[in-house]
C-alpha cells in the first residue's frame, strides 16, 4: 500500500522473521554492470596476477551530509573516532542501534570541513537521514539511492561514476592515466590524479585485497574516463580485466569483509520503535530476505556488534555521545562476543550437493557458482558435536584458492584449524522465489583465518585486516 509505514507492513506477521523468510524480493542483483565481461574465473584471477577494473558506479547508494553541524551529527551517529578526521580523510563508518546492534557500513569521505559523502549500502543511508529528520542538527542530506536491480532497459543515471583498479599491475595504468606517477597516497587518503584531460579524485583502497586506487567524478564523464583507462592498459600491455557481477561480489571472501550483515532495526523499543514507523514499507530492512539453515522466531539472534566483525578499534570512546555507546561499553570484552572467521568448505561434501542435482528424488540446495548466496542477509548454522557454535553469512567460491569459502561468526572457544559443520540449506519450504524444492545437507568446514588470502592478512595497511 503506497505510505504503508514499515510498521504496519510488521503487523501483518507473527515476527520479522516470517516476514523476511518469504520475501519474494528474489537474488540480491548487483545492477547494470553485465554478469561477465570475459568471464569469471579470469576476472577472480586478474586481481590477484594482474589488474581489474571494478565498476561501482551503480549497486551503492550515495549520502552527501553537509552544513555547520556535519562533523558533529555523523560523529553522533557512528561509532567512529572523528578527531583524526582531516579533509581528503576516508573512514569505514560504522552506525549501531541502541541497544550496540550493527546497522552496516559506509565509506565516508570527508570533502570539506563541513561535508561529508557516504557510499555503501543502504541500511546505513537510511539510518542517518532518519537521524537527521528527528534531531536538530544544522545539516542537509542528499540522496542519491543505488540504481534499480532491473531497470527493465529504463536509462540509469547516477550523480557519479565510481572506478576502482587494483592488482600487481594497476601502478603501470595510473602511471599512463595521469602522464607520470601518482602521488603516494597513503591508505584511506584521497588525492587528485589526472585521467586524460580530466583531474579526479583518488582514494588508496583495496578491496580484494591488493590495495589500488578508487577513483570517481561526475556521471556525465564515465564514458570518457573508461575509455582512458581501458587505452592506457592496452598500451601499457596490462592484462586489465573488467569484472562483472557475477565475480565482483566474490572479491571480500579472500579479503574478509562481511557486507549484508542482517540491521539490528527489527527490535527494540523508543528511538528503535519511532525508527519503524519512519521507514517505508518499501524499504530495504522490509523488502529484504534472510536465507540459510538458521531459522529462529528471535530475529536479535542474527544480529551481530562491532566486536564480533573485528571493528572494536574504530569506536571513538573518548566521544562525549553517540548512539549506542553505552551498550557497547557493556558489550567490550564480554564472553558472549563471538569473533570473524572465514569458512573452508571440505571439497568431498561440496561435490556430493552438486552431484545431487544430477540424481532422481529432491536434491540438496543448489550452491551456484561463483556466489550461491540467495536472500540479501544469509544465516546457515555452524554446528560442533550438534550444537550450534555460530553462522556462516556469507558465501561463495574463489577461484584463486580453488575453494569455497564463506565469511561467518563462531563462538570465542572455536579455534583455527578447527573442523566444524555447516548446515546448507533451508529446513522448511518459504515463499522465497529464489529458493528450489530441496533437502538439507551436512557439509564440513574447517575454520581459517580472516582475511583468507595471506596478501590481504600481511599487507593490507593499518586496519580491521591487518588487526585481525
Amino acid at each position: 500500500m503506497a505510505g504503508e509505514s514499515f510498521t504496519e507492513l510488521l503487523k501483518g506477521y507473527a515476527n520479522p522473521v516470517e516476514l523476511l523468510r518469504n520475501s519474494k524480493s528474489g537474488i540480491y542483483v548487483y545492477p547494470v554492470v553485465a554478469p561477465e565481461f570475459s568471464n569469471w574465473r579470469s576476472e577472480q584471477e586478474a586481481w590477484r596476477h594482474t589488474a581489474v577494473l571494478f565498476d561501482q558506479t551503480h549497486h551503492m547508494d550515495e549520502l552527501i551530509v553537509e552544513g555547520p553541524d556535519a562533523a558533529a551529527f555523523l560523529a553522533y551517529v557512528g561509532i567512529n573516532d572523528f578527531g583524526n578526521f582531516d579533509l581528503n580523510r576516508a573512514k569505514h563508518f560504522v552506525p549501531v542501534t541502541p541497544a550496540g546492534d550493527v546497522i552496516g557500513d559506509m565509506i565516508i569521505f570527508r570533502e570539506r570541513e563541513d561535508k561529508f559523502v557516504l557510499v555503501g549500502r543502504q541500511p546505513t543511508a537510511n539510518w542517518t537521514k532518519f537521524q537527521a529528520a528527528i534531531g536538530k542538527w544544522k545539516v542537509r542530506l542528499t540522496h542519491d539511492p543505488r540504481s534499480d536491480s532491473r531497470p527493465d532497459g529504463e536509462r540509469i543515471l547516477r550523480q557519479h561514476y565510481r572506478f576502482q583498479i587494483q592488482g600487481p599491475d594497476a601502478n603501470k595504468i595510473f602511471e599512463k592515466i595521469n602522464g607520470g606517477p601518482v602521488p603516494d597516497v597513503p591508505f584511506f587518503h584521497v588525492d587528485w590524479i589526472n585521467v586524460g584531460s580530466k583531474k579526479v579524485q583518488a582514494l588508496r583502497h583495496g578491496m580484494a585485497g591488493a590495495p589500488g586506487l578508487e577513483i570517481w567524478g561526475p556521471f556525465s564523464d564515465k564514458a570518457y574516463i573508461l575509455s582512458v583507462i581501458l587505452e592506457a592498459a592496452k598500451d601499457t600491455g596490462v592484462d586489465l580485466r573488467r569484472v562483472g557481477a557475477r565475480a565482483y561480489s566474490t572479491n571480500t571472501l579472500e579479503s574478509g569483509w562481511i557486507p549484508s550483515p542482517l540491521p539490528g532495526i527489527y527490535t527494540g523499543d523508543g528511538m528503535m520503535e519511532e525508527y519503524r514507523d519512519w521507514l517505508g514499507a518499501d524499504a530495504y530492512e522490509a523488502v529484504g530476505s534472510i536465507g540459510g539453515s538458521f531459522v529462529t522466531d528471535d530475529i536479535s539472534q542474527y544480529y551481530v556488534n562491532p566486536f564480533e566483525l573485528g571493528y572494536g578499534f574504530y569506536i571513538g570512546w573518548k566521544k562525549d555521545n553517540f548512539i549506542g555507546k553505552e551498550a557497547l561499553t557493556k558489550l567490550k570484552g564480554a564472553a558472549t562476543n563471538r569473533k570473524k572467521v572465514t569458512f573452508e568448505w571440505n571439497r568431498e561434501d561440496v561435490l556430493k550437493v552438486i552431484a545431487s542435482g544430477f540424481e532422481e528424488g529432491v536434491p540438496y540446495k543448489w550452491i551456484d557458482f561463483p556466489q550461491p548466496n540467495y536472500a540479501s542477509s544469509s544465516a546457515d548454522m555452524i554446528l560442533q558435536d550438534g550444537k550450534m557454535v555460530g553462522m556462516s553469512m556469507f558465501n561463495g567460491y574463489s577461484y584463486n584458492e580453488r575453494s569455497m569459502l564463506s565469511l561467518g561468526v563462531v563462538n570465542a572457544d572455536v579455534n583455527i584449524g578447527d573442523v566444524l559443520t555447516l548446515k546448507w540449506g533451508e529446513p522448511d519450504e518459504t515463499q522465497k522465489t529464489s529458493t528450489e524444492k530441496h533437502r538439507q545437507a551436512d557439509i564440513r568446514v574447517r575454520i581459517a583465518p580472516t582475511p583468507y588470502a595471506k596478501e590481504a592478512r600481511e599487507n593490507y595497511a593499518d586496519s580491521w585486516r591487518s588487526k585481525s
